[in-house]
């Protein structure tokens, strides 16, 4: 009966998915917001709670994740990612510095002192990587002068997740600060090698991957990726980040093979990591908290667009691009909701989860509106310019 009713809840979920993109597809908007919508519809306080499938949906999640990751690091390879990075660390430095202010700011203003500050800091500065990875796919920008801009600042946000969070472990949890210097070491140890690996080794990773056989090829790629994912995870990094970083290791018709393949895979899961965002979030609790999530929203909404501009500007991008750019960035995600479950299991403020689940399901669903909807106006720009 278990399995019975497992099939049923997941077949009815993806075939919702099915005709809200159906749908999303008809009115040309991204589907993100209808899978976000379907995701409170099915969860706890929603109309039809899922009972059974939840677990299941929340591995499906992760892989999600860790697919949108891998698919956009085979779109690029390790010379482009150094030169980016080394090319945008004053871009990634504002970043930090303009969209972590507002969440800082907020707590310190509602009383909840400096801890809630720190971890809403974290809520309001991570650009969500995975929804940021659909939106450039789905808008056909992978190519563009500004995507490379993109890329470096979401991969200087996740190697500084990769400080960030286990130092809000340490404080959250009162540890000692020898204990917090040695976490934080093991995680940038971490994000250093695997960024060393797919720098160094790319060839022999290749060699290794290699195959003639599509089904082969599939396998060892997913393998690898999601081995590489979970080892920089339980060493307290993204697995975003090992995510990417395998595949940025593998390039020409390799890369353009496996990300062919990957694709299907990717769409579906990449569905259900939405779906189980939206079933996280009680419509209920965030109601109180709404207005307060609006306007955090509409300031950190001001201060990515601010940020994208900056850094492509500084690349030499056209403003065309440099409001691309920032659109691209306004997403919120996975990182914002781990961050404020953590703030709130350690008893931080119990209103800081009710507003980050508000703040994070107004941006999920706003980023990719705003980047469907904000496209003509975009091409008007090019045109003038141009």
């Amino acid at each position: 009966m278990h399995t019975a009713s497992l099939f049923i809840e997941l077949g009815g979920t993806v075939l919702v998915l099915g005709v809200l993109g159906a749908l999303a597809l008809r009115a040309g908007i991204s589907p993100i917001p209808l899978y976000l919508l379907a995701g409170l519809a099915f969860g706890q306080g929603g109309i039809l709670p899922l009972a059974t499938s939840e677990d299941f949906i929340a591995v499906g999640a992760e892989i999600g994740v860790v697919l949108l990751l891998l698919t956009l690091g085979l779109e690029y390879n390790a010379d482009e990612l150094m030169a980016s990075l080394r090319g945008n660390a004053r871009g990634g430095l504002f970043d930090l510095v303009l969209n972590a202010a507002p969440g800082a700011v907020v707590a310190l203003l509602l009383g909840w002192g400096p801890v809630a500050a720190v971890a809403m800091a974290g809520v309001t500065y991570a650009t969500s990587s995975g929804i940021t990875a659909k939106v450039l796919s789905d808008l056909g920008w992978i190519g563009n002068r500004e995507t490379p801009v993109v890329l470096s600042l979401l991969v200087f946000e996740d190697l500084t997740m990769a400080l960030y969070l286990p130092v809000l472990t340490a404080i959250l949890a009162g540890v000692s600060l020898a204990a917090g210097a040695v976490t934080v070491a093991i995680a940038l140890g971490t994000a250093g090698v695997v960024l060393l690996v797919a720098l160094r080794f790319g060839r022999l990773i290749e060699t290794f991957v290699a195959s003639p056989n599509s089904e082969v090829l599939l396998l060892k790629v997913m393998g690898l990726a999601l081995l590489v994912a979970g080892v920089a995870q339980q060493l307290q990094v993204s697995a975003a980040v090992g995510a990417f970083l395998v595949g940025i290791a593998l390039s020409g018709e390799l890369a353009h093979e496996a990300r062919a393949l990957l694709i299907p895979l990717r769409d579906l899961f990449a569905a259900v990591f939405f779906v189980f965002f939206g079933l996280q979030t009680n419509p209920a609790a965030i109601w109180p908290m709404a207005g307060l999530a609006a306007l955090l929203a509409v300031v950190s909404m001001a201060t990515k667009l601010a940020t994208g501009a900056y850094a492509a500007r500084r690349a030499g991008v056209a403003r065309a691009g440099q409001a691309r750019a920032g659109i691209a960035l306004i997403p919120r995600g996975e990182f914002n909701i781990v961050i404020a479950g953590l703030a709130v299991a350690a008893g931080a403020h119990r209103d800081l989860g009710p507003l980050a689940a508000g703040y994070v399901l107004i941006l999920a669903a706003f980023g990719p509106l705003a980047a469907r909807l904000l496209q003509p106006l975009i091409s008007a720009i090019a045109r003038r310019a141009a």
